[in-house]
């Protein structure tokens, strides 16, 4: 069913430390995108990737999925609580398990690491982020172009490790020959339009120079974040499995690669906040319950709290880098 794979991660044009892991043990694939700042992100995210590269057995389906997903909800929340130079890392994640034996394909996902699919000549998107601006899209706050150059895009709701359960999003999708997935960090997705990744696909010759090929887009867009993809792609009932063309996690070859960083870009990375979906739904419904009649849409209104989130996370990114000096 699998005609071949693929993964890669590069730090990006403006972190000197990966915090993203990929997995790539067919039939399980998985990407997970760590924060935390200093080397948290990086734990809690290879903690997560460890989980699934340690699963045996043949179960299949969302329940196998969301099982594993829980499993490295705890490791990752224990070692947080156990270690204070990890206290309140967390990460995103994002897994696909192929069933070759009826077509399809079991995704699990928390956090706003995404799932797209390849079909037909078109770019799918198969999860729901979960994050500040994907809960204002869904509930009609904001449209989906605004919220691609929000500055609260990084925001999310739900991650692994930072509560003792974690509520995952899991489905099913069928295969279709000659479909290929993709799993993505956010440093892809914030740095290139999804025509772009699309073309990238289509234009590359297998999934290794694909692989390559959305790196090096979201590089040339910015490159502000770690960059992970892993793809995988559908052949027909009995295919052999061909070249993998996986990568190890390390920093794609470039020929205009260069240390980008200046030295306000050294200050450790903390560019993801979690705020529960629940506390800011909670925040806006106070907000429009003491909005007066008349007056402009109190939905506006949530400005002051996006001030606090932004103005949290630096202070945050401060004192890290006052701590690493």
């Amino acid at each position: 069913m699998l005609a071949g794979f693929a993964g890669v991660t590069d730090p990006g044009r403006r972190r000197r430390r990966n915090e993203d892991a990929y997995v790539c043990e067919p039939p399980l694939f998985a990407i997970a995108d760590g924060m935390g700042g200093a080397q948290a992100g990086e734990v809690a995210s290879g903690l997560a990737a460890a989980v699934l590269e340690e699963a045996t057995g043949d179960e299949r389906g969302e329940e196998r999925v969301a099982s594993l997903i829980q499993e490295a909800n705890r490791r990752v929340f224990q070692r947080s609580n156990e270690d204070a130079a990890t206290s309140g890392m967390g990460t995103t994640m994002t897994v696909a398990l192929v069933d070759h034996t009826d077509g399809t394909i079991a995704f699990g996902h928390v956090g706003d690491s995404r799932a797209y699919r390849v079909r037909g000549g078109e770019l799918e998107q198969l999860t729901d982020d979960h994050s500040l601006v994907g809960e204002l899209v869904r509930s009609g706050r904001l449209s989906p172009e605004e919220a691609e150059s929000h500055p609260q895009r990084s925001v999310i709701t739900r991650a692994l490790g930072t509560e003792p359960d974690v509520d995952v999003d899991t489905f099913t999708a069928d295969a279709e020959p000659g479909d290929i997935y993709l799993l993505c960090s956010d440093g892809l997705t914030d740095m290139t339009s999804t025509r772009d990744i699309l073309a990238a696909v289509e234009s590359s010759n297998d999934l290794d120079d694909a692989a390559r090929a959305l790196v090096r887009a979201a590089n040339d867009g910015g490159g502000e974040d770690n960059i992970t993809v892993v793809l995988f792609q559908i052949d027909s009932a009995g295919a052999e499995l061909g070249a993998t063309g996986q990568l190890p996690a390390a920093a794609v070859p470039d020929d205009d690669d260069e240390d980008t960083l200046s030295p306000l870009d050294a200050v450790p990375a903390v560019d993801t906040a979690v705020i529960p979906a629940a506390v800011f739904e909670e925040h806006l419904q106070q907000v429009e319950a003491e909005a007066p009649t008349g007056r402009p849409d109190p939905r506006r209104r949530i400005l002051p709290l996006l001030i606090l989130i932004v103005l949290l996370v630096v202070l945050v990114a401060l004192a890290l880098w006052g701590l690493t000096r």
